[in-house]
């Protein structure tokens, strides 16, 4: 074969080549690289550029936005953490999380560093029902919306954009429900493992104590004696040590509130170390699964069960409503539902 006719046989393998694909090349080894791009794709049209929350369709990159939990050792956070990075992504924003660990300085370096960034939008589970307002309002100042998921901040003189979370007044009266249901007529003395911090669960503990005092309005016997109210911290080892201090003082207690599962885990050591697994019901808050774990091996009566798979979703479609100029409900409160043993042995992510 003459040379000419080789270059010219060669060259024409290279643009088949080129036509068909190499492996490795591209998007023909199956590896999707547009929710990773910080530039985005130049040809994606703006009709691309946002997918359906709860699909995890990649989009044409438009933004960031910050995320600072409240404590990435509770799996709820986690829970929220994964399902806001899968439908910003798909929307088209690179999601920054950060984890405060209950820290209310670290919450607000996180928020202070998210401005610094210009970030698109802020979501955040508040440390604290009022530390926050310095940075949101930081926020406001700057014009980068905030929202608020699961714990809502209270302090005043800032704006909120929108808040997904719990009705967790109602939620502590299923708690409360639950807790007559255990006590019966007999009545008893009752432990609150508190987190007053949290504006979630404040409203949790007036919830609960709304149905107790409604139990025992002009009730001579069978009353429910509500002992005392500790802060547990949201996590086992305060927990641990708060219901330590309780059994010691009352050591005919008959029931336990914790406003989280991983307070009321702690509490249940406490009681097992103690020996008053049997004596002491708990009636815990969350639903995640450990919760409903302890559920189902007996070391929980009951759980009013959140849902922060649904809160993440309608955060982040409150925020892309909120960049269109549309309207939408700036405060919604997800109901809780009342999960049993007969809930969790049916339950089929449960050992």
């Amino acid at each position: 074969m003459e040379k000419r006719q080789f270059q010219r046989l060669m060259f024409a393998i290279v643009l088949i080549a080129i036509g068909w694909g190499i492996p490795g090349c591209g998007g023909g080894n199956g590896v999707d690289v547009s929710v990773s791009s910080t530039e985005g794709d130049a040809t994606t049209s703006d009709a691309d550029a946002e997918s359906a929350p709860g699909t995890s369709t990649p989009a044409k990159q438009r933004g960031t936005i910050g995320y600072s939990a409240m404590d990435m050792g509770n799996p709820f956070f986690q829970i929220i953490a994964d399902n806001l990075t899968r439908d910003a992504a798909a929307a088209g924003f690179e999601l920054i999380v950060e984890n405060a660990g209950g820290d209310v300085k670290a919450q607000a370096e996180h928020l202070d560093g998210f401005i610094d960034k210009q970030v698109t939008a802020i979501v955040l589970n508040p440390c604290d029902r009022l530390s926050a307002g310095p940075s949101i309002k930081r926020a406001n100042q700057q014009g980068i919306p905030v929202f608020t998921c699961d714990t809502q901040c209270v302090a005043e003189g800032i704006e909120i954009a929108g808040h997904v979370g719990t009705d967790n007044e109602g939620g502590g009266e299923l708690a409360g429900q639950a807790m007559v249901e255990v006590l019966g007529e007999q009545g008893g003395k009752v432990f609150i493992v508190d987190y007053p911090s949290a504006n979630s669960c404040v409203l949790r503990v007036k919830g609960f104590r709304a149905v107790i005092d409604a139990h025992n309005k002009d009730r001579q016997e069978g009353r429910i004696e509500i002992v005392g109210q500790q802060d547990g911290g949201g996590e086992p080892n305060l927990g641990f040590s708060v219901t330590t201090a309780a059994i010691q003082a009352n050591p005919d207690l008959a029931g336990l509130f914790a406003i989280n599962d991983p307070s009321g885990l702690g509490a249940y050591t406490a009681l097992e170390q103690a020996g008053k697994t049997e004596q002491v019901t708990i009636v815990s808050f969350d639903g995640h699964k450990e919760g409903r774990q302890a559920i189902k091996d007996g070391k929980f009566y009951a759980d009013p069960i959140q849902f922060p798979d649904k809160m993440a979703i309608q955060t982040i479609e409150n925020i892309l409503k909120y960049l269109k100029g549309d309207e939408f409900e700036k405060v919604t409160l997800l109901p809780t539902a009342l999960y049993r043993k007969v809930d969790a042995d049916r339950d089929p992510e449960l050992e």
